[in-house]
């Protein structure tokens, strides 16, 4: 087919997508991501020379460079399309070289969503590659090898092969070990408080204890709060004598950044970051809605730290709100949020291409995982953009003897963006208190006083690591999903009840670049060299000046690490029981992928097994084997037979050794809201929800 414009982009999805949009006299092609990169045989950076990157074509892209030229040889002119931002900046510029095009010619197009205006908009104001931008990633990759193809050799010389460091990764494992740290270090301290129902008429309320004499006081000790209900008379009236009401507002929060997507869509969909990314990349480069419409990019550019709104897409809300929902819920003046501190502000926040596209009318094009996300970022940008949800408050103080009690009720007035979408889990139900005045009085229904504990800080979850390097200024939104997969594969962290917990060798590691790489590590530090990179961008620094300001400090540290860091020993611990092949004893060893058994006079005897978790329940299909907890390729638990494959009795829920009353299959214990169920997988018996 003739055409007269190549246009280069990086995916295939992508490239369909946009091709339907150009028509004819445009050729669509992908790149397949970068086509040149460092080596990875060598640090591939000239310190003799300015710190000039060696870049090759990268091992098994020959075919994809040979098409290209292929391809922009046949046309008048070659347009470069990758994504707007650094990375696809830099694409871009690596293959204008490998076509030999002119980096200043005009010959590069972005555009934040992919839908057919936008595309041939952007078209007619093709740009010169932005070597600004192309700098500040060059500046990131080579100060990245710097730092890994530095500090990596040493941790396989010293510790075992197969290790990692990084500038960002490094910082997120510090972060886990320094909260392992702070939950070991914790010492609980006891608190009590009493909680008690009051009675006016018929109506029951909740209040709790405040303080005595009118001071709030502190129940450090059962002692205390003894004292406090012995000087209540349980039949005595107590007096109200302080009642607020007012009218609050609960304001929409900002549409999504990448990272606070990334954030809400662990918390209310269960995606992994990385997951999140690769569906939003599907929703971004097109999905096909039939008919007329044909492929349709349903989101804006999904790697973003800017909560901007465009003009256009605010009118557009504001005309669906007006049509669906009335006039009372778009609202007039926008809640302004402030963007995160370092923030790029280069694209828009990630919204729907068009508001217009519910979720409703694309049920029968997305898929589950599709649907969802996109669900969450439609239902987040249209609740930006109303009104208020406004509650009616109400505060009480409740007094006997010097002894205060508060109590609080709210009632929703209006429902505003609530109606929507709400990420909060208050203000769903009415609380409200019955209708009291100063003055009224009051009768004490029952007194709970209860003992607690403090509770250590919470291990980091995804969605918390993620909220905390961002608040740190430490990497950007692109490197948080590769941060988090890196140091799970490399072992130095695991997942444990979607929480972050530092392994043997993640604290060997840590140890090491804590004590001779301290500014790796140090989160000033590390934001310092991000607003570096981000002034690059900006025109504002020159990139071989931060990179030399970086590296020479470094480069004494590493000489002195050389020469200071002693050879660890992983020791093997003794496994209990010894090899069923040579009869030597059995070691648990510390591999790649975390612990295994092996023989103990390895090489010689090259038997390994799996360390398998016996929960202590009889198989309930060969009631000879044990059920042992294994995880699926996608890390989820599930449960087996330790006689696979003799056995094959498999199940996601754990079985806990009883049969069910009714029919006498095998019971298991599920996780449910609120607790964990036993019930029977045939669906005819069930136990209440033990919390």
């Amino acid at each position: 087919m003739a055409y007269k414009n190549l246009v280069i982009v990086e995916s295939p999805s992508k490239a369909k997508t946009i091709e339907k949009y150009l028509g004819r006299n445009y050729k669509v092609v992908a790149s397949l991501g970068h086509i040149r990169d460092l080596p990875k045989s060598k640090m591939g950076v000239d310190f003799e020379n300015n710190y000039e990157p060696h870049y090759i074509s990268i091992r098994g892209k020959g075919a994809v460079i040979k098409d290209l030229k292929k391809y922009a040889k046949k046309a008048e002119h070659v347009y470069l399309a990758s994504d707007p931002d650094r990375e696809g900046e830099a694409i871009a510029w690596h293959v204008s070289h490998i076509l030999g095009l002119d980096p200043a010619g005009k010959n590069r197009v972005t555009f934040n969503e992919i839908t057919k205006d936008t595309v041939k908009n952007a078209f007619k104001t093709p740009r010169s590659i932005d070597m600004d931008l192309v700098d500040a990633q060059q500046a990131r990759r080579v100060m990245d090898r710097i730092v890994g193809y530095s500090i990596s050799p040493l941790l396989w010389k010293k510790v075992k092969k197969g290790l990692s460091a990084g500038r960002v990764q490094s910082i997120a494992l510090k972060l886990i070990i320094d909260r392992e740290n702070e939950i070991k270090a914790f010492n609980p301290e006891e608190y009590w408080t009493i909680d008690s129902q009051f009675k006016k008429g018929t109506k029951k309320f909740a209040a709790s204890f405040y303080g005595v004499d009118g001071k709030k006081k502190a129940l450090k000790n059962e002692k205390a709060a003894q004292k406090i209900v012995e000087r209540i008379e349980p039949k005595g009236d107590f007096e109200i004598t302080k009642v607020t009401k007012r009218e609050r507002k609960r304001f929409p929060q900002a549409p999504f950044t990448t990272s606070s997507l990334q954030q809400e869509a662990v918390r209310r969909l269960n995606f992994r970051t990385r997951k999140t990314m690769m569906v939003a990349q599907q929703l971004y480069e097109g999905i096909n809605l039939g008919g007329r419409q044909g492929t349709v990019g349903l989101i804006t550019y999904m790697r973003t730290d800017s909560t901007r709104i465009s003009h256009i897409a605010k009118h557009e809300a504001s005309q669906f709100l007006h049509e669906n929902y009335g006039e009372e819920y778009a609202a007039l003046k926008i809640h302004k949020t402030k963007n995160p501190e370092g923030a790029q502000d280069a694209h828009e926040a990630i919204r729907p291409s068009s508001v217009m596209r519910t979720p409703k009318s694309l049920a029968s094009v997305l898929n589950k995982d599709q649907m969802k996300l996109y669900q969450l970022i439609w239902s987040r940008f249209l609740a930006s953009q109303m009104t208020p949800a406004i509650l009616d408050t109400m505060a009480v103080t409740i007094e006997q003897n010097g002894v205060i009690y508060k109590a609080n009720g709210s009632k929703m007035k209006f429902a505003g963006f609530t109606k929507v979408y709400d990420s909060s889990k208050t203000d769903k139900k009415d609380n409200m208190l019955p209708d009291l005045v100063e003055g009224d009085t009051v009768k004490l229904v029952q007194n709970d006083p209860n003992q607690h504990f403090t509770q250590p800080p919470a291990r980091y979850s995804e969605a918390t690591l993620i909220k905390t390097l961002e608040e740190n200024g430490v990497g950007r939104p692109s490197t948080y999903a590769p941060t988090i997969e890196t140091i799970q594969r490399r072992y130095y962290v695991k997942l444990e009840a979607k929480r972050f917990e530092p392994t043997e060798l993640g604290e060997i590691v840590n140890s090491i670049i804590v004590e001779f790489f301290p500014d790796i590590v140090n989160i000033d530090f590390t934001a310092g060299l991000e607003n570096d990179l981000d002034a690059i961008e900006a025109g504002k620094q020159q990139w071989i000046k931060v990179i030399d300001e970086f590296y020479q400090p470094f480069a004494e540290e590493v000489s002195s690490a050389e020469t200071k860091i002693e050879k660890v020993q992983i020791k093997d611990e003794p496994a209990g029981f010894d090899c069923d092949i040579c009869g030597a004893p059995m070691v648990i060893k510390l591999g790649r992928y975390g612990k295994f058994y092996a023989c103990s006079r390895f090489p010689d005897c090259r038997n390994t097994k799996a360390i398998i978790k016996e929960i202590g329940v009889i198989c309930p299909q060969c009631h000879t084997g044990q059920v042992v907890e294994r995880k699926s390729k996608k890390k989820r638990i599930f449960y087996g037979c330790s006689r696979f494959p003799e056995c094959d009795f498999v199940s996601w829920d754990k079985p806990i050794g009883r049969d069910c009353p009714k029919d006498g299959h095998y019971l298991v214990e599920k996780k449910v809201k609120g607790g964990k169920q036993v019930l029977c997988p045939n669906g005819d018996y069930e136990e209440p929800v033990q919390k």
